[in-house]
C-alpha cells in the first residue's frame, strides 16, 4: 500500500511543477514542523520528568536505586509491546486521530503518577505510559514520508528530534522551579511535577483533531497546484526506487536490514536513556546544589545536544551521506561517555557529558533518514515501528542497567564506560553493514 503522498497521477507534471512542489515543502516546514516539534517536548518532557522527580520521590517512597531504574524502564516494556500494532492503526485511521489518542491518553496517564504510594504502583503506572505513548514517534516518523522528499528527510527528522534535547534543556529549570513548589495545597513537589506536565499533553490531543491534517491531500492551507505538484514529486520518487524497497508488512517485519537497525538503534537508545533518566542524580553526585541548579546545569548538555542534531542533520542532507554521518556521531558519544567517567572536577564532568550528548543526539538525524530508503507503505508502518521497538529496549535496559551498578559500586563511573561500549557497537556495526543509499547489506 502506497503512503497517502504517493498516489498523485503522473500525468500532472508540467512546466514549473518542481517550483510548486517546493512551495508546498516551505509551507509544510512552517505548518508541520514546528507542531510536531512541540508534540515531542510534551511527549519527552512526560517520558523523562520521572529522572528530576526521583530527586524528592525515591527519598520519600524509599526507592533504591535498582527499584528507580526498574521503574523507569518498564515504560519500555510496555512502549514495545503495544508499537508495532499501533503503527499499523496509525496508517489505517490516519496520524490526526490515532496521534491525538496517544497524547490524551499519555498525558492523563502522566499526571496520575502524582499518586503513586511505592514500588508497585510506581511499576504499574509506568508500565501503562509506555503502553499509552506507544506509536507516536514511529508514527511521526512515517508521516513525515508522507511529506518530504529523501533528500530533505534527514532534516526534517533532526529538526523534529532536536525536540528531544530542547525537552531536556527546558526540563531541567521546570522541573526544576517545580519541584520548588513542594507542601503547597499538601501535595510533594514531585507530585506537582507529574500533573502539571502531563496536562498540555492532553490539550494538545484535542489541538491535534483540529490542526494535522492526514496527508497533503487533506492540507486545505496547500493550493490545489501546490498540492498535487508535491504528491506527484513524492509519487515520481516513489516509482523511482520502487525496485529497491519492501512494501508488504511480512516483507519489513522479516527484513534483515530492519533488525540490523534495530540493533544499532537499541546500542544507540540503551545509552541516552542509560544517561538521561539519571542525568539530574550524575549532576547531583558533582556538587552541593538546589534542585533549581540541578535544572539549570542539566540543561547544559542538551543544549549542545540540540545543536549537534540540527548540524549534522544539515550536513547529511547536503552531502547525501548517513554511514559517516551517523558513525561519527557515534563514537564523538563514546569519548565523551569515558572522559566523563574518568573526569577530575565537576567542570570537567560537565564539558564531557555535554560532548558525549552532543554525539549521541547527534545520531538521530542521519539514522532515522535511513528506514525510508528500503521501505514503503504497509512495510515502512510496520518496519520503522519494528526498528524503534527494537531500539527501547534499550529504553530499559540502559536505565536499570545504571541503577545495579549504581548500587553496587556507589559510582555512576562504571555504569558510564559500559554506555561508551554500546555507542561504539552502534558505529561500528553501522560502517560493517551499510551499504550506500538503499539501506543495509542486502537481505537476501
Amino acid at each position: 500500500m502506497a503512503p497517502k503522498s504517493e498516489t498523485a497521477p503522473e500525468s500532472i507534471f508540467a512546466p514549473g511543477v518542481e517550483a510548486a512542489a517546493q512551495a508546498a515543502l516551505a509551507k509544510a516546514r512552517v505548518r508541520l514542523l514546528p507542531f510536531l516539534f512541540a508534540l515531542y517536548i510534551a511527549n519527552y518532557l512526560d517520558r523523562i520528568n520521572v529522572s528530576f522527580a526521583a530527586l524528592q520521590m525515591n527519598h520519600e517512597l524509599g526507592l533504591a536505586p535498582v527499584a528507580f531504574g526498574l521503574g523507569s524502564g518498564l515504560f519500555f516494556v510496555g512502549y514495545i509491546a503495544c508499537e508495532v500494532p499501533s503503527n499499523l492503526i496509525l496508517e489505517r485511521v490516519g496520524a490526526r486521530r490515532w496521534i491525538a489518542r496517544i497524547m490524551i491518553s499519555w498525558g492523563v496517564i502522566s499526571s496520575a503518577t502524582m499518586y503513586v504510594q511505592g514500588a508497585r504502583s510506581f511499576y504499574v503506572l509506568r508500565l501503562l505510559l509506555g503502553a499509552a505513548e506507544a506509536g507516536f514517534f514511529p508514527g511521526i516518523i512515517f508521516y513525515l514520508t508522507y511529506w518530504f522528499p529523501r533528500r530533505e528527510r534527514a532534516r526534517a527528522s533532526a529538526l523534529f528530534l532536536t525536540a528531544t534535547a530542547l525537552a531536556g534543556l527546558v526540563a531541567g529549570p521546570l522541573c526544576g522551579a517545580i519541584l520548588g513548589m513542594h507542601g503547597i495545597l499538601g501535595l510533594s513537589g514531585w507530585q506537582w511535577l507529574f500533573m502539571l506536565e502531563g496536562i498540555p499533553s492532553v490539550i494538545l490531543g484535542f489541538v491535534v483533531l483540529y490542526y494535522l491534517p492526514d496527508g497533503p491531500a487533506e492540507a486545505t492551507w496547500l493550493s490545489e497546484r501546490e498540492r498535487e505538484s508535491l504528491m506527484a514529486l513524492l509519487h515520481r520518487e516513489y516509482k523511482e526506487t520502487a525496485g529497491a524497497h519492501r512494501h508488504s508488512l511480512s516483507e519489513g517485519l522479516a527484513s534483515a536490514r530492519v533488525w540490523t537497525m534495530g540493533a544499532i538503534y537499541f546500542c544507540i537508545v540503551v545509552t541516552i536513556y542509560g544517561v538521561a533518566f539519571w542525568l539530574p542524580q550524575i549532576v547531583k553526585g558533582l556538587g552541593t546544589f538546589t534542585n533549581l541548579e540541578i535544572g539549570f546545569i542539566s540543561a547544559l548538555p542538551y543544549l549542545c545536544a540540540a545543536v549537534a542534531m540540527v548540524v549534522v542533520g544539515i550536513s547529511s542532507d547536503r552531502s547525501g551521506e548517513r554511514r559517516w554521518h551517523l558513525a561519527l556521531s557515534a563514537f564523538v558519544g563514546t569519548a565523551g561517555l569515558v572522559l566523563s567517567a574518568r573526569a577530575k572536577g565537576p567542570v570537567a564532568a560537565l564539558l564531557a557529558l555535554s560532548l558525549a550528548a552532543a554525539g549521541l543526539w547527534a545520531t538521530f538525524g542521519p539514522f532515522w533518514s535511513m528506514p525510508p530508503e528500503f521501505l514503503r507503505g504497509t512495510a515502512a508502518a510496520g518496519g520503522i515501528a519494528l526498528i524503534n521497538s527494537l531500539g527501547n529496549a534499550g529504553g530499559f535496559f540502559g536505565p536499570l542497567l545504571m541503577g545495579f551498578l549504581k548500587e553496587l559500586t556507589h559510582s555512576f563511573n562504571g555504569g558510564l564506560q559500559i554506555l561508551a561500549v554500546a555507542v561504539a557497537s552502534a558505529g561500528v556495526i553501522v560502517l560493517l553493514t551499510y551499504r550506500g543509499q538503499v539501506g543495509l547489506a542486502s537481505d537476501e
